[in-house]
């Protein structure tokens, strides 16, 4: 089968390198900590391009549909991209595109493939639209009574009143990939949550979500297939006392690319979960009916966090899931994959099945 790529390459910024070199795991973090710098260099980090995949995924992804016997083509999901998948005219479309610049930027390059009915992976424009807008996605799922942390939007500090308990998590209405969540997203008191309030505006452009913060354990969830039929693939436990000291015990855009890397892995992770059958089933239960509300196809990842209550909360939906391939880069969906027997090439070929299969009229 003609199949096509449709993909946003990540770009590479020379300051990142220097951030990384500052933030290394052999380093001292005291001195970030008694300065009081952990609530402004998140400011230097440049975030940009952190939902994007890198070239080694891409290539990963092309030769995983090659190796399933398929015909393949790259489009990079820019301006040009609408011109070349009508004039290639792929039999099918493997969507891994994040879009660009807008709030509903994910939702781009579905929308076009719909308008030139050619069938792809993953979930349509509206359902990815809904789960990019963090607050519509939590206003779905409380009216199906899915457990999901309290919460209100603001960009406006003048709002802030002094009826808020805390401790708050705080990260853009608009975002992905841990960007714009840095270890000063949680906050204490109202002054920590208004400057984190301006430095989301300043920095993306968008509202605040804040949220009650989850003190319990956390979980991400990789979900395949469609219907009754989705399966819970096994539940990855993010172990936060591995998080370095006197940070909080959040998976934040520090550990997730700059602690965790591939040089200097963190023990974070425990696939499965270590954790007793009846909180698994509850778990897997609260991930199948935020599948079904949202309405979402073929595969996601779902972020999941325990309350003072141990009552599992959803916390993120993830409709285009992260895939490093290096099992040295912790990505926590081919990690699960791999919990089921799954390698990197089957997983990306049982998604683009469970997509197919879906296509069949």
């Amino acid at each position: 089968m003609r199949i096509a790529i449709t993909f946003n390459i990540k770009k590479e910024k020379e300051n990142l390198v220097t951030i990384k070199e500052e933030l290394s795991p052999k380093k001292d973090f005291s001195k970030y900590l008694n300065e009081n710098l952990i609530s402004n260099y998140p400011e230097r980090l440049d975030d940009t391009y952190a939902e994007w995949d890198c070239e080694e995924t891409i290539d990963a992804v092309r030769s995983a549909l090659e190796a399933g016997g398929h015909d393949v083509t790259l489009i990079e999901a820019d301006r040009d991209a609408y011109e070349k998948l009508k004039i290639i005219e792929p039999e099918f479309v493997f969507n891994l595109a994040e879009g660009i610049g807008s709030v509903s930027r994910e939702s781009q390059i579905p929308a076009m493939l719909e308008m030139l009915n050619i069938p792809y992976t993953g979930s349509d424009p509206v359902t990815i639209g809904i789960c990019h807008d963090k607050a519509r996605c939590k206003e779905i799922l409380s009216y199906y009574n899915i457990p999901n942390p309290e919460f209100f939007i603001t960009d406006d500090i003048n709002k802030i009143n002094g009826n808020i308990t805390f401790p708050k998590f705080v990260k853009p209405l608009h975002e992905g990939s841990s960007k714009g969540i840095f270890n000063s997203s949680v906050v204490n008191n109202t002054e920590e949550l208004k400057n984190e309030i301006i430095r989301i505006k300043e920095c993306y452009n968008q509202p605040s979500l804040v949220e009650e913060y989850l003190t319990g354990k956390e979980f991400t969830v990789a979900m395949l297939g469609n219907g009754d039929e989705v399966r819970v693939l096994p539940i990855v436990e993010i172990n936060l006392d591995s998080v370095p000291e006197g940070f909080n015990k959040i998976y934040s855009y520090e550990v997730k690319w700059f602690f965790d890397t591939r040089e200097n892995k963190l023990d974070i992770f425990k696939c499965p979960a270590e954790i007793d059958p009846e909180l698994y089933s509850l778990i897997e239960k609260v991930c199948k009916d935020a599948y079904k509300a949202l309405r979402i196809r073929d595969w996601a990842r779902i972020d999941v966090r325990l309350d003072k209550d141990n009552i599992p909360n959803i916390v993120e939906i993830n409709p285009l899931p992260g895939i490093l391939p290096d099992p040295a880069d912790n990505s926590c969906y081919p990690k699960a994959a791999r919990g089921v027997g799954l390698n990197y090439v089957d997983m990306i070929n049982a998604v683009l099945i469970e997509a197919r299969a879906r296509n069949v009229i």
